[in-house]
C-alpha cells in the first residue's frame, strides 16, 4: 500500500535528544566560523543555464538514476506543502518537483535549481549538513542557522557510489509547520533506491549476486547486492551486503568466494547460469556465519561468453583484447581503492586536516610539522612507512589544507595494476589508441589531477618503463596520452608514497635514481601504530569516524577491550584498526560498549596474551603474560568472565562493572557453560 504523507496545520515537535542537540550545536558553530551572520539576507545567485546545463551533464548518472524515484517520493508526499530536491556533492541544486502552492515560496528563499545549499552558502540546512556528516539529517524550523530559512523544515539523505564516496544529495523540504516524523525515513529509502540503482548500472556487465535471509527481501531494498569479476574477484557490495556479511568491503575483497558463500565459484556460475535459464529461479547460499540465504544472480556478458572462450584453445589472449583488461582491471582496482580502509575508515565523506590526523603522538606530530611546512609550495612530498601507516591519510590532508583543496585529489595505487595498464591508467589514451579503446579516449589519472593534487601510491612498484614517463611528465609539466600527438599542460602536486627501500632499489637497478630525487623533495616516515603513543586518541577518533556511519553503535570501548589493543602488535597498522573497530561497532550496535565479544576472533593472533583477570587495569596489563594462550578470542573472554566472577563471588554485577561489560553478556557466558 502506498505511504502517503498527509498535510497537518500543526505539529508538536518533542525536544531534540542531547545528541541531536549536540549536532544541530557543532553545525552552527561551524556557519559562524565561516564568518555567516544568521540575521543577514543570503546572496541567491544561480548558476547561468548554460552552466546548470553543464553540471547536470557531469552529474548525467545520478541525474538518471534519480529522476524516477524523485518522481515516486513526490507522489507520496503531494499536498503537503513540499517539495523534492537533488544536489550534487557540493550541494547545488540540480533538480526540484514540487508542489505548486509551495514553488513560489521555496523560490523566496533559492529552493530552486542552480543555487548551492552548502553550509559555507547557507549555514546549517539538512542539505548542507547532511553532505558534511555524511549521514541523514532533518533541520527544522530556527535550528536552521539563517532566521530566513526558519520557515522551513528539511529532511535530507546523501546518495553515494558503490564504493561510498558522496555524489549528491536527496532532499524534502516544506514549511516549518507541515513537519511529519516519516519524512526522513521515505528520503532514506529513497535515497537507498537510488544507490542500489547505481550500484546496478556500475555493473551491468559483471556477475551480481542478490541476497537476504527472507526471500520476500529479494528485490527490495533491503536486498544484498554483491558485484564479482569473471575470475570470482568480488568487485563491490552494497551496504546490506556488507552488513549481512559482518564485514568490510576491503577485508571480503581478500576471501574467496567459497568462504563467503559457501560454494566455489565454479560451481556458483554453473548454477547461476542454469538457473538464469529457468526464469532466474532462487537457490541457497550459506553465509559465514552460518546463515542460510535465498539469491539470485546475473550472469553477466562476460561470464555468458567465458565457457567459448575456454573451449577453445585456439583463442589467444591478444584475440580477448586489451579493451576487456583494462575495463575489467579498473572496475576491480576502482573497488580496492575507493575508498581505502586506512584513508577513510568509516566515513567515506571525511577528509581528513592536519588538526585530525594530531592526536598526540610525538612522531606525528613532527611529520605533520615538517609536511605543513610546504603545503602552500610546488614540493613533491614522499611519504614513506609500512603498509597502512596512514599514507593516504597524510597525502588528503596535506590537499585539504592546501590551496588546492577545492581541486581535485587523485589517488593511484601504483601496486595494484599490471605492467600493461598502468600507462594507459596514468597517462591517458585517444581514442583508437589500440584496438578497442573506449570511444572518446581517457583522460588518465595526471590529467584528472589538473590544478589539484596526485597521489601516487606505492610508487616503488611503478616499472621502469613508466618511472621515465613519469619523470618526463614531472620535468616538462605536460603529458602526451597514448595515440596523442599532442602535450597538454598540467598543472599538479605531486604526493608519493610507498613501503620499499628505494635508494636500495637504486642500487639494483629497480628504481630510477633521477626520479627518487625529483619526487623527493621532502620525505618522511610515519611510525607503525604499535610505535605510536596516541592509541587511546586513534581509537576515539575512529570510532568517531564509524558512528557517522553506524549511529547506533557504542560510543565507548571497554577496559578489557582497551587492555587488549594495548598489547596487539597491529600488523595491519591503522586500516587493521580501523577494520577492527567497524566491525567490532556492527556486531555492538545498540549496545553501551564494545566488549571482547565483538572483537574479531583473529585479532588474537596479532596480541600478547595478558593477564586475564586484570585485563581492566591499564598499569597492570603491563605486566608479563602467562605462558600459555588460549586457541580462541572467545577462550580468552571466557576465562576473564570467569576469573572476575571468581573474584566478586559469583556477583553478576560488580562483574560487569569491572569488566565494562553489560550484565546481559555475563548472563550469556553463564548460561552458556
Amino acid at each position: 500500500m502506498e505511504t502517503r504523507v498527509t498535510r497537518r496545520p500543526s505539529v508538536t515537535v518533542k525536544p531534540p535528544d542531547a545528541a541531536r542537540a549536540n549536532a544541530i550545536a557543532q553545525a552552527h558553530a561551524r556557519s559562524r566560523a565561516l564568518g555567516l551572520s544568521a540575521t543577514a539576507t543570503p546572496e541567491f545567485d544561480a548558476l547561468a543555464s548554460a552552466d546548470l546545463r553543464d553540471l547536470i551533464d557531469s552529474n548525467r548518472t545520478l541525474y538518471h538514476q534519480a529522476r524516477p524515484v524523485m518522481d515516486a517520493l513526490h507522489a507520496q508526499i503531494v499536498d503537503t506543502e513540499s517539495m523534492v530536491l537533488l544536489t550534487d556533492r557540493n550541494g547545488v541544486i540540480l533538480h526540484s518537483l514540487g508542489d505548486t502552492d509551495f514553488v513560489e515560496k521555496a523560490r523566496r528563499v533559492a529552493l530552486r535549481p542552480g543555487v548551492s545549499w552548502a553550509e559555507r552558502d547557507r549555514g546549517t540546512n539538512a542539505i548542507g549538513t547532511a553532505l558534511v556528516e555524511g549521514q541523514p539529517t532533518t533541520i527544522h524550523a530556527n535550528e536552521h542557522f539563517l532566521r530566513a530559512n526558519h520557515i522551513l523544515t528539511c529532511s535530507c539523505a546523501p546518495i553515494a557510489d558503490p564504493w561510498g564516496r558522496t555524489l549528491g544529495a536527496l532532499d524534502v523540504s516544506g514549511e516549518s509547520h507541515g513537519f511529519h516524523k516519516h519524512t526522513l525515513a521515505l528520503v532514506r529509502m529513497s535515497a537507498q533506491m537510488i544507490e542500489n540503482h547505481l550500484f546496478n548500472t556500475e555493473f551491468a556487465d559483471a556477475v551480481r549476486l542478490q541476497f537476504h535471509a527472507r526471500a520476500e527481501f529479494i528485490g527490495t531494498l533491503y536486498e544484498g547486492l554483491a558485484a564479482f569479476a569473471p575470475d570470482g574477484t568480488l568487485l563491490c557490495a552494497n551496504r546490506s551486503a556488507l552488513f549481512q556479511l559482518g564485514a568490510p568491503l576491503a577485508s571480503l575483497q581478500q576471501r574467496g568466494f567459497d568462504t563467503l558463500f559457501g560454494m566455489p565459484f565454479a560451481a556458483f556460475l554453473q548454477r547461476l547460469i542454469q538457473a538464469h535459464a529457468s526464469t532466474h529461479a532462487p537457490f541457497t547460499l550459506t553465509l559465514p556465519s552460518g546463515v542460510r540465504v535465498v539469491a539470485r544472480g546475473t550472469p553477466g556478458s562476460a561470464v555468458e561468453i567465458a565457457p567459448v572462450r575456454a573451449a577453445s584453445s585456439t583463442v589467444s589472449a591478444e584475440r580477448i583484447g586489451r579493451t576487456e583488461r583494462i575495463e575489467r582491471t579498473e572496475r576491480t582496482n576502482a573497488a580496492r581503492e575507493k575508498p581505502p580502509a586506512d584513508a577513510r575508515p568509516a566515513s567515506a565523506n571525511w577528509q581528513p586536516t592536519f588538526a585530525d590526523l594530531d592526536t598526540g603522538d610525538a612522531r606525528v606530530a613532527a611529520v605533520l610539522e615538517r609536511v605543513g611546512r610546504v603545503r602552500g609550495r610546488d614540493i613533491p612530498v614522499l611519504v614513506l612507512g609500512r603498509t597502512g601507516t596512514g599514507k593516504e591519510w597524510l597525502a588528503r590532508a596535506l590537499h585539504q589544507d592546501s590551496p588546492r583543496r577545492d581541486a581535485p585529489f587523485v589517488a593511484l595505487n601504483c601496486a595494484a595494476l599490471p605492467d600493461t595498464l598502468i600507462e594507459a591508467e596514468l597517462f591517458g589514451y585517444e581514442d583508437g589508441a589500440f584496438t578497442g579503446a573506449k570511444r572518446r579516449g581517457s583522460p588518465g589519472k595526471i590529467l584528472q589531477a589538473h590544478g589539484g593534487t596526485l597521489f601516487l601510491d606505492e610508487i616503488g612498484d611503478m616499472p621502469l618503463a613508466q618511472q621515465v614517463r613519469l619523470m618526463r611528465v614531472l620535468q616538462e609539466r605536460a603529458v602526451v596520452p597514448l595515440g596523442g600527438a599532442r602535450a597538454m599542460p598540467v598543472d599538479l602536486r605531486i604526493v608519493c608514497a610507498t613501503h620499499r627501500d628505494l635508494r636500495a632499489m637504486i642500487a639494483e637497478g629497480s628504481f630510477r635514481e633521477d626520479l627518487y630525487y625529483r619526487i623527493n623533495g621532502l620525505a618522511v616516515t610515519l611510525p607503525p601504530l604499535a610505535e605510536r603513543t596516541d592509541l587511546d586518541a586513534l581509537v576515539a577518533r575512529v570510532l568517531a569516524l564509524v558512528r557517522r556511519e553506524i549511529p547506533d553503535a557504542p560510543a565507548q570501548i571497554a577496559p578489557a577491550v582497551r587492555a587488549c589493543f594495548r598489547r596487539c602488535r597491529w600488523p595491519g597498522n591503522l586500516r587493521q584498526l580501523a577494520n577492527v573497530l567497524r566491525t567490532a561497532a556492527i556486531m555492538a550496535e545498540g549496545e553501551d560498549l564494545i566488549d571482547i565479544a565483538h572483537l574479531p576472533e583473529d585479532l588474537l593472533h596479532d596480541c600478547e596474551q595478558i593477564d586475564l583477570a586484570q585485563a581492566d587495569d591499564p598499569a597492570t596489563a603491563q605486566a608479563s603474560a602467562p605462558d600459555e594462550s588460549p586457541a580462541r578470542l572467545a577462550d580468552w573472554q571466557a576465562r576473564l568472565i570467569d576469573d572476575t566472577l571468581t573474584r566478586h563471588g559469583g556477583n553478576v554485577s560488580a562483574a560487569a562493572r569491572e569488566l565494562g561489560l553489560a550484565r546481559n553478556t555475563v548472563y550469556r557466558h553463564l548460561r552458556r557453560r
